[in-house]
């Protein structure tokens, strides 16, 4: 009994040993995984906005990419975010909607910009947004839905125009999940205040689409997919509470204003 016990140990210990050293080698080195997941999603992120380029409109007027870049680069800045690594897109719809790509691509719809009372509100989706960038929440959320070996199968090359149609649809058009939405918006929060843009203005427009039938009428797609508004708005602001700075404005007033009549005259 003695002597089988004292296998038994042996047998453990050799188990441990194997499992610690095994834990410790870096195979996604070698084998190049996290080469090959950077790689992927590079060319999932040229697929759909391939797709997403000739199938919508893209407002290339210099005036509101101006605006809108001036908001990225404080934001970005301001975290220590390489800014050029985001690609922001403005495109024409009166859809009140925002969502991020692979490859860092940011879209914001005119609707959403015509939609925002002041700079403040489009920021905050727009960190919201680049949060789910950085937290790499697009990936996980093809991985889990599409799942990795179509997403593979897509980046090589190998999907019909309707399978991309549908990847797509899932993330302009479908929620991610609670936890990854509130890592989202903490997250969005921060990038704010360290912005030094007020982040009450994200939690006033949360609030205030969730409340507004008329704009649910004209298809608030970014409500939609991000339900639970009203509480989200609700911890936004206890966040936001005990940040004690000054806020800067971007935008000038007139310049905010001339740039939601050009999102207006799309």
């Amino acid at each position: 009994m003695k002597k089988i016990i004292f296998q038994l140990l042996i047998l453990s210990g050799v188990f441990l040993a194997c499992w610690f050293l095994l834990s410790n080698i870096d195979w996604r080195n070698i084998f190049g995984t996290e080469e090959m997941s950077e790689n992927t999603e590079k060319k999932l992120g040229d697929i759909y906005w391939d797709y997403f380029d000739s199938h919508e409109q893209i407002v290339k007027d210099p005036y509101v990419t101006k605006c809108m870049d001036s908001l990225l680069i404080r934001i970005s800045t301001s975290n220590a975010i390489d800014k050029e690594k985001i690609k922001l897109h403005v495109v024409e719809s009166d859809e009140v909607n925002a969502f991020a790509l692979p490859d860092n691509h940011l879209v914001v719809y005119t609707g959403l910009i015509k939609e925002c009372s002041d700079e403040t509100e489009l920021c905050g989706v727009m960190c919201h947004e680049i949060a789910h960038l950085e937290l790499n929440h697009i990936m996980r959320k093809l991985v889990k839905e599409v799942g990795l070996s179509m997403l593979i199968s897509m980046a090589g090359g190998n999907s019909s125009s309707e399978i991309i149609r549908e990847a797509v649809k899932l993330l302009s058009s479908s929620a991610y999940d609670r936890k990854l939405e509130k890592e989202a918006d903490i997250n969005a929060v921060d990038y704010l205040i360290k912005a030094d843009i007020n982040p009450e203005g994200f939690a006033n427009f949360l609030y205030t689409l969730s409340l507004d039938k008329t704009s649910v009428e004209k298809s608030v797609n970014w409500i939609n997919t991000h339900p639970d508004s009203e509480e989200r708005s609700k911890y936004i602001l206890d966040k936001a509470k005990n940040s004690k700075i000054k806020y800067m404005q971007v935008l000038k007033n007139d310049t905010w204003d001339e740039l939601k009549e050009k999102c207006y005259e799309d």
